[in-house]
């Protein structure tokens, strides 16, 4: 069993959920990820991001958006419950060295991501310079962990409620036209982000990494979906990543390929709402 130990909700749609897996605890390396069977054997492959593992404990944490059928079945879970069926660790583990001045930049909840990076980062002697972003201070997340694991972290906010009133772009501009500029940037959040952060390092010629995992589905390279076109070459994501070159990921197909998914998605997470209000009521409770 993967028994959840710790639950805790970050925001109307956000929960952070810690569980028992001994094996993959000790085994993982900072950017990989895990698969979990939402809703047992019948039930929807989810790729997760590792964000957090204690291998004392053998428990592992993992920060989901409850916005469509599978996840919202996980967000269902309570202490004590089941996971269900998780494989990992998964992935090509991230690049880790001492590169110098490293920044990474999180959008909502690829802050939890990032977090394994940011240790490991600061664990190789890297200057860690972090820069998180959300729509709104509520959906700040692992702020705390992040100013454990880095040198300066730098909040963003859109509406301003937490932090500076900007996008993540601006403040990673700022520091790429710095006396001290980063030797390696790394972002991990929604594509647009990672497009335009990769597009602001790009004159400056500073490595940049993104972690493509919001375009995995099945998360074991059986399905193709997570096809990406990077340096003219197809890749997937989920056994050749999920860390490519951002200056060279073709952004434009990717972004389109996505938008594909979203009527199956919508129409997926309604017959899931649907069965939510007939098992808690109307007002669609939330099992904590």
């Amino acid at each position: 069993m993967n028994r959840i130990v710790r639950k805790k909700q970050l925001s109307q749609e956000v929960f952070e959920i810690e569980f028992e897996a001994p094996e993959i605890a000790r085994e993982r390396k900072a950017g990989q990820f895990l698969v979990v069977l939402a809703g047992g054997e019948t039930g929807e492959r989810i790729p997760l991001t590792i964000a957090d593992a204690d291998d004392r404990a053998g428990t592992v944490t993992v920060v989901m958006q409850a916005v469509g059928a599978s996840t919202m079945r996980l967000a269902r879970l309570g202490v004590g419950d089941d996971m269900g069926g998780v494989l990992g660790p998964l992935g090509v583990p991230s690049e880790i060295g001492a590169f110098g001045h490293v920044v990474l930049c999180g959008g909502g909840i690829g802050v939890a991501p990032i977090h394994p990076i940011a240790q490991a980062m600061k664990a190789a002697g890297n200057r860690v310079t972090s820069i998180i972003a959300a729509r709104n201070k509520d959906l700040i997340v692992f702020e705390e962990r992040m100013r454990a694991a880095s040198d300066e972290v730098i909040v963003c906010t859109d509406d301003g409620s937490a932090g500076r009133k900007c996008l993540v772009t601006e403040p990673l501009k700022e520091l790429c036209e710095s006396a001290t500029p980063p030797d390696r940037v790394i972002a991990i959040g929604p594509p647009v982000m990672m497009k335009f952060c990769a597009a602001t390092t790009r004159p400056f010629g500073i490595p940049t990494v993104v972690s493509l995992n919001t375009i995995m589905i099945d998360g074991t390279g059986m399905c193709g979906g997570c096809r990406v076109l990077v340096d003219g070459r197809i890749r997937f994501v989920c056994v050749e990543g999920p860390d490519f070159d951002g200056h060279k990921v073709d952004w434009d197909n990717m972004l389109k390929r996505m938008r594909s998914f979203r009527p199956f998605e919508q129409a997926a997470k309604e017959r899931e709402a649907a069965h939510e209000c007939r098992l808690f009521g109307s007002a669609g409770q939330t099992a904590v």
